[in-house]
């Protein structure tokens, strides 16, 4: 039931997502660097799109660049496009850019590449889980004024920075065989307990200066998802932990395994319930808890699900002639659905953008859905579900137990492993930003 989405498969593929980018402290001074060449006929005046935002080193973010990711940010996290918006995450977005040009700048300088085929999957990855043809995403790009080369750009700069980082990990970071002995012994102590589900998005404040702002964002971010923005891409896109790359997902835990901060806020948050902006030592944290439970039901909430749904969408603020066709859409679906290849069908014809099939873990959903799905007999059709971006149906096809309540020791060194990388990409970054010179324009 969401928003277009743009999948990091390939940089999850190595387990880190790029930019733990924070708001960089930059050198306002002035650069002897050309703008970009205007056409024919053109003069600067004339395309103030092509004036320049930054200067990273010796390479120019234009603001075309920063226009065409702003739109690439809001269309994919579902943020309202206004003029108001706009202005909040500017400034956040210009500094990913910043960001990623020094990464490819550093991967250029130690000959490190992100292969075509990289690319191509990730955009593969894009298209098919957003149920599109091949090469359908540059029309869909192309039609809501997004240049591809952004997209491409992001996935190829996630790619390097996490080849980069594993390559200086490797050298200085180990995960012992003893840690993850502990780890485990640690988890099976407390199976039992209740856990929460939790999801994060980290906004770093570099320097006392940039408070105000990020506290700004932070809290502009916290009424867009309540809004209806999802939470997933909203932490892909301005998380600077490196959960990001898995949407802020951090999994199943006690709230007294996070900071004390955090673990109050967690305390005091309902299922589905998202904090106000937490300040730390170094950001704002908007915390989400996804869910609850109890070590005793937690082989219930691993059911898995494989589903088919077709999805109408809906405007930010739709109107309840809007709201009632979408409904009345999806109830014919339901008559007209006999079967989950069916449903399926009818929904690529009627609904093609957000109509999909696959497996749905019923511990990552909400409590609502999650009791709704299991209440479906196979081959069941809902009624119509109204969300905030959308009305749709759910058939399940099949029902089948995942396992996925035992902790394996693979996934505890994956995390262990994870939490250390996050720590060398940060310092890796600052030190790039230290040595670096940047003019920002605007």
């Amino acid at each position: 039931m969401a928003a277009f989405r743009w999948c990091f498969a390939v940089v999850l593929a190595v387990a880190l997502c790029s930019g733990a980018a924070s708001q960089a402290q930059v050198h306002r001074r002035q650069a002897a660097v050309k703008p970009p060449p205007t056409a024919p006929g053109q003069t600067p005046e004339k395309s103030p799109e092509m004036r320049i935002a930054a200067v990273v080193n010796d390479e120019v973010i234009s603001i075309f660049d920063l226009v065409s990711r702003m739109r690439m940010v809001m269309l994919s996290s579902n943020i309202a496009d206004t003029a108001e918006m706009r202005q909040r995450i500017g400034t956040q977005v210009l500094h990913s850019l910043i960001d990623e040009k020094l990464e490819l700048q550093e991967a250029k300088k130690q000959n490190v590449v992100a292969t075509d085929s990289e690319v191509n999957t990730g955009l593969q990855q894009i298209e098919k889980q957003n149920n599109m043809k091949s090469g359908q995403l540059n029309e869909y790009l192309k039609a809501r004024g997004i240049d591809r080369a952004a997209l491409v750009d992001q996935l190829t700069a996630g790619i390097v920075w996490a080849k980069l980082v594993r390559r200086q990990a490797a050298q200085t970071t180990d995960v012992t065989d003893e840690e993850v002995d502990e780890a485990l012994k640690r988890v099976k102590e407390h199976a039992r307990e209740p856990q929460s589900r939790v999801a994060e998005i980290f906004l770093a404040v570099d320097n006392p200066s940039q408070d105000g702002e990020v506290r700004a964002l932070a809290e502009r971010l916290t009424q867009q998802m309540r809004q209806g923005a999802r939470f997933s891409a909203v932490a892909q896109q301005f998380s600077k932990s490196a959960t990001a790359a898995v949407g802020g997902d951090i999994g199943w835990l006690r709230p007294d395994e996070l900071p004390p901060e955090l673990g109050k806020a967690v305390s005091a948050l309902r299922p589905g319930e998202l904090s106000a902006p937490v300040r730390v030592a170094g950001g704002y944290y908007l915390m989400l808890v996804v869910d609850r439970r109890n070590g005793s039901s937690a082989t219930e909430q691993d059911t898995v699900f494989d589903i088919v749904q077709v999805v109408f969408p809906l405007p930010a603020k739709p109107s309840e002639t809007v709201r009632q066709a979408a409904i009345g859409e999806a109830a014919s679906v339901r008559s007209a659905a006999k079967d989950c290849p069916s449903l399926l069908k009818i929904g690529k014809e009627k609904a093609p953008q957000l109509s999909s099939e696959g497996q749905l873990r019923a511990s990552s959903i909400s409590p609502e859905l999650r009791t709704l799905v299991n209440r479906l007999a196979i081959g069941q059709v809902s009624e119509p579900i109204v969300q905030k971006n959308g009305v749709g149906v759910i058939m399940v096809c099949a029902k089948s137990a995942s396992g996925g309540s035992e902790v394996t020791r693979e996934a505890v060194t994956e995390s262990l492993l994870r939490q250390r990388l996050d720590t060398v990409s940060r310092r890796y970054l600052r030190d790039l930003r230290r040595n670096a010179y940047v003019d920002v324009r605007v």
